[in-house]
């Protein structure tokens, strides 16, 4: 897992502690510069998260693929998370609390720590904490407990909704020291247990938001050394697609799981196409010692390292920007007519091409899923 890595000036955009500054954008990117002229340069949490929408249409103005979008939707969102704990931070600092007592890390998890989130994500985050003596533990997790619960707070209130499955770093399953995350994915990784590698899936695609980007590091070191050799936990990895098919019947149509579904013509793509080619390209990265984390960079890291063939590279990493792009712009169109944006798709929307690419995407997918079954 490479942490960090911006390859694009894009990427600056919300890497500061504050906004881009609207008069530093050339005339050439003036639906952004419009944009953020639109939000103020001092928004509060809930206009400036409320305002993503607006940032998806400007980027969209200026031809972007929906893959960068993803990623800039997770900068901001990562710029959320730094402004809500450097408040939570200052708050606690006023109310007698002091500075943080030991150096400590909150990283994002899922699409946020893969830098693809699309729109309306929950809070999938975790916390790493320096080593310190066990004596301190109620003084030092008592302080880090409280400063989970207030960012949290901050961000549901602002939007961003707290995490139904409870994957926050205000809860202690999801706040540890570091040698406690490395002896926690040790038992994880033990053995063939579905629970556990369900938890590890979700811990596994994390980046750093704020704090001692190092304890990060170190984490995704002890990862990438340990869990090549982990063989029945990652054959149990596998042995989950089952549970998560991609929405095709036996003879290879367009036919996804109606569970939950809006209409009789709703695909979930989120559930049935992305994650589905996120969970086999996991597997294979993990297998293979792949230390990036984003799907577009595994995929390529597992053609350089001899594990996946570049043109069946090429065709998955053109499925996944296809597929971000359809269900952004279904969250998109839901949104302006008052629904919420989710991971689901009216096929009734989509041309005969779409159709046929999708169908063929899917298929792509479930190769991969076979062939990472076999890695």
């Amino acid at each position: 897992m490479r942490l960090l890595h911006r390859a694009s000036p894009w990427r600056d955009l919300f890497a500061g502690a504050t906004l881009p500054d609207p008069a530093s954008l050339p005339d050439l990117l003036a639906p952004l510069r419009d944009a953020l002229v639109d939000l103020g340069p001092h928004p509060d949490l809930a206009d400036a998260h409320a305002w993503q929408p607006t940032l998806v249409e400007a980027l969209w103005r200026l031809d972007l693929p929906a893959w960068r979008i993803a990623q800039l939707i997770s900068d901001h969102n990562a710029w959320l998370y730094r402004r809500a704990i450097r408040l939570a931070e200052i708050e606690m600092k006023g109310q007698g609390w002091g500075a943080p007592p030991v150096a400590y890390c909150v990283v994002v998890l899922g699409s946020g720590g893969r830098h693809e989130s699309l729109l309306a994500p929950d809070q999938d985050n975790a916390m790493i904490i320096d080593e310190y003596p066990d004596a301190r533990h109620v003084e030092i997790d008592g302080y880090f407990q409280s400063l989970g619960e207030r960012f949290s707070e901050r961000l549901d209130r602002a939007g961003i909704p707290l995490c139904s499955g409870h994957v926050m770093a205000r809860w202690p399953m999801w706040r540890k020291r570091l040698s406690e995350w490395q002896r926690q994915l040790e038992i994880w990784s033990a053995d063939r247990r579905v629970k556990r590698v369900q938890q590890a899936n979700i811990l596994l695609d994390f980046t750093p938001a704020f704090g001692d980007e190092s304890l990060a590091e170190a984490l995704s070191d002890w990862v990438a050394a340990r869990l090549p050799a982990a063989g029945l936990f990652l054959d149990e990895m596998g042995a989950l697609f089952d549970e998560q098919p991609v929405a095709l019947d036996r003879l290879g149509r367009l036919a996804g799981s109606l569970q939950g579904a809006p209409h009789e013509r709703a695909i979930n793509l989120k559930h049935q196409a992305i994650l589905p080619l996120v969970a086999a390209t996991r597997l294979m990265s993990l297998r293979h010692g792949v230390r990036e984390i984003d799907t577009r960079r595994r995929l390529a890291a597992l053609v350089a390292r001899g594990k996946l063939g570049a043109d069946s590279c090429r065709e998955l990493t053109a499925a996944h920007g296809r597929l971000q792009a359809l269900l952004l712009h279904e969250q998109c169109h839901n949104l302006t007519a008052g629904r919420a944006a989710d991971g689901w798709v009216d096929m009734a929307r989509l041309g005969k091409d779409q159709r046929l690419l999708l169908r063929y995407d899917l298929q792509q997918i479930r190769a991969l899923q076979r062939s990472a079954k076999r890695a």
